[in-house]
């Protein structure tokens, strides 16, 4: 029994430390980047936004189908608060091997209702369905027509390299605590939520996130992204113009299954008055700053965006009059630019913030070492000295 104990608590201890994730970030390594980032550099930096994780690791060894290992999790973001409240969105599909639901409904009315998750590829309906109770649970006025549920809206990236996906670990209490859990202010990026079994460019990647403040005219906005970065081939990684992964042609993955190049989701927040229209655009942009990192919508990539603003219509008293307000389409390129370079360096911020971490089958991805990518960068003369 002491034997059996004792090995439990190594398994435990393990997970803890695969758990971990690093407080660097891509600025702090010096990396350069354009644009001004908000207090947190994060989607938070956006009122109202919160986000919200839970994080599955146990086990190690052997694939049991059901047992584990497990490397996965969940990640929610809230766009108006611990509310169901409609804000205006749009979407885009730059590689659309992949899924995002609630979709149909965005396309058609220009508006998405309460929390948007992001998890594994099989766990897509089970979070949809738990946003969807807790959404009823809290939101719910007992009304014969009640839409409080909601069509969740839910995206996906792979990560049955590392975790037992077929296992189908994550369970509507996880998107509760997820739900109930999330707050403003900084993030946690790297090994956490839905991104915890990710990978990016063939190094260990997963959940990041960035902001930009800009200026129209006298008013201020700020717009935040942030992904789950799960995509990519080890040369085609760039960073800041830098191409890191022809550099490092060492690390590469124990993989003992067949390899899958993944996805990436990309949620885009702003506080800009903006069209369903205009964001479409803005979601659109999102393509600009995977490209930046040497993404290209590989054949097997599900890439897909999701754009909202959290300036609503104002609605008359009757209810039979909305008033939008919107920035004019001539004042976009510093949204869209804005969009770009938040996406590049989310993709970034997760790869620095991964740690490698090792999954079924002893598959391990193995994290970018923080004085390679410095050193290849002064190499290039890209690195910022503080």
């Amino acid at each position: 029994m002491k034997k059996q104990v004792a090995v439990i608590l190594l398994s435990l201890c393990t997970a803890s430390a695969i758990a971990q994730t690093s407080t660097s970030r891509a600025r702090d390594l010096g990396i350069p980047f354009e644009g001004l980032p908000g207090r947190y550099n994060a989607i938070t930096d956006v009122p109202g936004v919160l986000v919200g994780y839970k994080t599955l690791i146990k086990g190690k060894g052997e694939l049991k189908v059901g047992k584990g290992p497990v490397r996965t999790g969940v990640t929610v973001i809230l766009p108006k608060g611990k509310t169901n409240a409609g804000v205006p969105a749009a979407w885009f599909s730059f590689n659309g091997d992949g899924e995002m639901t609630g979709l149909p409904y965005i396309e058609d009315y220009g508006l998405n209702y309460g929390p948007i998750g992001i998890t594994n590829t099989y766990s897509i309906g089970v979070v949809r369905d738990a946003i969807g109770e807790w959404n009823f649970k809290h939101f719910s006025q007992g009304e014969l027509f009640d839409f409080s549920f909601g069509l969740p809206v839910v995206g996906e990236t792979f990560d049955g390299i590392l975790n037992d996906i077929n296992g189908l670990h994550v369970k509507k209490q996880d998107v509760w605590d997820a739900l109930d859990g999330a707050k403003g202010g900084p993030v946690a990026e790297g090994n956490v939520g839905g991104g915890t079994g990710m990978s990016l460019f063939l190094f260990k990647g997963g959940s990041g996130t960035a902001s930009r403040v800009i200026k129209i005219d006298t008013a201020t906005y700020t717009l935040g992204a942030f992904v789950q970065g799960n995509f990519g081939g080890r040369k085609d990684l760039m960073v800041a113009g830098v191409p890191i992964g022809q550099e490092v042609t060492d690390l590469k993955p124990i993989i003992k299954t067949k390899e899958k190049d993944g996805s990436i989701i990309v949620v885009i927040a702003t506080d800009a008055p903006l069209l369903p229209l205009q964001l479409k655009q803005i979601a659109k942009r999102a393509t600009v700053g995977v490209a930046r990192t040497g993404g290209i919508g590989r054949n097997s990539s599900g890439d897909i965006f999701l754009a909202f603003s959290t300036r609503t219509p104002e609605a008359n008293a009757k209810g039979t009059l909305e008033t939008w307000q919107s920035v004019p389409k001539e004042q976009l390129d510093k949204l869209y630019q804005a969009t770009a370079e938040a996406t590049e360096e989310a993709i970034i911020n997760a790869l620095v913030a991964a740690q490698t971490m090792e999954g079924i089958n002893g598959n391990t991805i193995y994290a970018l070492p923080h004085n390679r990518l410095q050193e290849i960068m002064r190499k290039y003369n890209r690195l910022e000295i503080k």
